[in-house]
């Protein structure tokens, strides 16, 4: 069973194909790239969208995803590209992974900027953080008590008024100089820059590359139907 996964800056390739062996991993998608694929000699039975372009190129389209889904290709979709598609497909049999999908698929997120960053070409390692990372991150500090409700909602409205190549915690935290108390300011600079703040892009790429395998596994273990011979 052939899979493909487009990845980038969400989880390097490399670290993705410890948790997808088999699978060939192509850069962040954009439109066009399924359709090459279908006309391939030995198209994929399986795709995987994690990151995409938006600026640079034509973003993917629903339509070319759904020529794909029509042709029996199974589509998953996680973290950034991935997980925007997932949310407008999944009704019709795309299926999306993790904490990014579940929020756009929720209505909880409807702008596309709350996934989009800017990255390197050549190493695909991002220069920005996308939106959606600071929301859980500072999710995920609000329910260890590290920041107030007041101080979160300051932090996140702020960040958001940020231009997204421009956005980083870092960024939003330096204008909330004099504006937030420094003790508070400082104790959530050393959270957000710990291992214990999550990075839900990497966490829900991983789960998506977890899914795929399982689904492969299943599939590998369920025998072939019996034929009988007359």
């Amino acid at each position: 069973m052939r899979t493909v996964v487009f990845v980038g800056p969400s989880l390097p390739p490399e670290e993705a194909a410890a948790h997808l062996p088999d699978a060939e991993f192509l850069p962040p998608i954009e439109r066009g790239d399924i359709d090459a694929l279908m006309t391939q000699e030995q198209p994929p039975q399986r795709i995987g969208i994690i990151d995409g372009k938006f600026l640079q190129s034509f973003s993917i389209s629903p339509k070319e995803i759904l020529r794909a889904m029509d042709r029996r290709v199974r589509v998953y979709g996680s973290s950034s590209m991935g997980a925007l598609r997932a949310a407008e497909l999944d009704d019709y049999g795309m299926t999306g992974v993790g904490t990014v999908y579940t929020m756009y698929a929720s209505g909880t997120l409807e702008d596309d900027d709350e996934v989009a960053i800017t990255f390197d070409s050549e190493s695909l390692r991002p220069v920005c953080e996308p939106m959606v990372n600071i929301r859980v991150a500072i999710d995920a500090a609000l329910g260890r008590r590290v920041v107030s409700k007041e101080n979160a909602e300051l932090f996140l409205t702020t960040a958001k008024s940020l231009y997204f190549p421009q956005r980083t915690s870092s960024a939003a935290l330096h204008h909330l100089k004099g504006v937030m108390p420094e003790p508070d300011r400082q104790r959530l600079a050393d959270y957000l820059r710990s291992p214990e703040a999550p990075d839900a892009k990497r966490d829900d790429a991983i789960a998506l590359l977890t899914r795929m395998r399982q689904d492969a596994e299943i599939h590998e273990t369920v025998p072939a139907p019996e034929v009988a011979v007359r």
